[in-house]
């Protein structure tokens, strides 16, 4: 909205507001607005949630400082969305395809937590929304996210003539550009997105049905929609079972936001973009914005949220920023670096379905349940062994940073 206001005031002549043109410059702004919304009126949001009495239900797990949560208020995953709603609405450009999507997966995947939550908190009922009700919402968030960036004449990449050349030509060219020097550019929609540590690190969703024929072009975005709906599902169900200790999936969310910022800005940026030689997108360098909101909200819900936790985020705020990362990600054709970057919620997402699998194989098997953890997620497991809950959660954070640098540097690495 501010960026709308200051452009008008721009175009008449006012001096010094043309600085809302720069995505840096908003992006600072996002950063720092929603660092402020979260830090000032954190304690204001706590205090709100104790006199409704919106505690943590605690299940007695034998862990250590578990029963001194009981209490906790929850559902603090609202600050979260405000603080990074409100600077969204304030210096993005509004009419931008992917700063729309993403203000809807944000949206659309609170108020799935905030439901579950509610369900917990207000009716007692510690199941709390049912799993098929999740994963149904879940799924119609990705077809919603998959048919717009299939259709959406303003989702396009750019690259060099001769590279879409050699490719496969399944897509419509919609314009050619001819940039400075004596190279040519082509914009076309396509199905492309990047593979790390590879030399020519693209790869084609289209290669997989490349025996279809005439049905290929649809054949492949029907199988890019399928990815999309199972990367939301699996990335926003790995952190809300991350979100078991104090800052853990808070910390976690930071981290992998300031590097999807980062993935973002050299994306969008075309001398970047043209510099590391990998695809550039254009029109999602706006994304910066919502991604410093992202970034100024978790890291200042953890002033509240680190050990020992003031307030917990609750579903309303685990399954939003899973979503939230897992859009963004594919947006910028990064998914398949997910694995990597988001590697402690693939972790924490594989050791529960390990123990579940095997308990029941070997329960078939010898008549007795049997576990390969002492307790999942894995978190848990080293809190059994004895780790101190801080300890887990700061190494988690440092393993997450080692990921994040090497997410970063499959840009060259190759």
């Amino acid at each position: 909205m501010l960026y709308y206001l200051f452009t008008y005031l721009h175009s008449l002549g006012l001096p010094g507001v043309g600085v809302f043109q720069y995505i840096s410059f908003r992006t600072g702004m996002s950063i720092i607005t929603s660092l402020v919304l979260t830090t000032i009126y954190g304690k204001r949001v706590i205090v709100m949630l104790q006199k409704m009495q919106i505690g943590e239900e605690i299940r007695d797990l034998g862990l250590e400082g578990q029963m001194q949560k009981k209490g906790t208020p929850t559902m603090g995953g609202i600050l979260i969305l405000g603080a990074i709603i409100i600077p969204t609405l304030l210096f993005a450009k509004l009419n931008n395809v992917y700063i729309l999507l993403m203000l809807t997966t944000t949206v659309w995947l609170g108020f799935i937590g905030f439901m579950d939550d509610y369900i917990k908190v207000f009716k007692k009922n510690k199941q709390g929304m049912s799993g098929k009700t999740k994963i149904f919402g879940q799924i119609t968030l990705g077809l919603i996210v998959g048919v717009t960036l299939c259709f959406n004449p303003n989702v396009i990449i750019r690259e060099k003539m001769q590279k879409y050349e050699s490719g496969n030509k399944l897509e419509k060219i919609t314009n050619k550009i001819k940039e400075k020097g004596k190279s040519t550019y082509v914009e076309h929609k396509s199905t492309e997105t990047t593979i790390p540590f590879l030399k020519n690190n693209e790869f084609n969703y289209a290669s997989l049905v490349g025996f279809m024929g005439k049905y290929k072009r649809m054949a492949a975005w029907i199988i890019f929609v399928i990815v999309v709906i199972f990367i939301i599902t699996a990335v926003s169900n790995g952190a809300n079972i991350t979100d078991g200790l104090d800052g853990l999936a808070t910390g976690t969310s930071a981290i992998i936001g300031t590097t999807l910022g980062i993935l973002a800005y050299v994306s969008g940026n075309f001398g970047f973009a043209d510099y590391l030689n990998i695809m550039f997108i254009p029109y999602t360098g706006e994304l910066a914005v919502f991604i410093g909101a992202f970034i100024g909200a978790t890291i200042g819900f953890l002033w509240y949220n680190s050990y020992p936790a003031q307030v917990f985020m609750g579903d309303t705020g685990s399954l939003a920023l899973g979503g939230i990362i897992a859009v963004f990600a594919i947006i910028i054709r990064k998914e398949l670096l997910i694995p990597i970057l988001c590697g402690i919620f693939l972790v924490e997402n594989l050791s529960v379905m390990m123990q579940v699998s095997y308990f029941k194989y070997t329960k078939r098997k010898y008549g007795e349940g049997r576990r390969i953890f002492k307790m999942s997620p894995l978190h848990h497991h080293f809190q059994k062994l004895g780790f101190p809950e801080a300890k887990i959660v700061t190494r988690f954070w440092l393993i997450g940073i080692i990921l994040a640098v090497i997410t970063i540097i499959t840009l060259k690495l190759r």
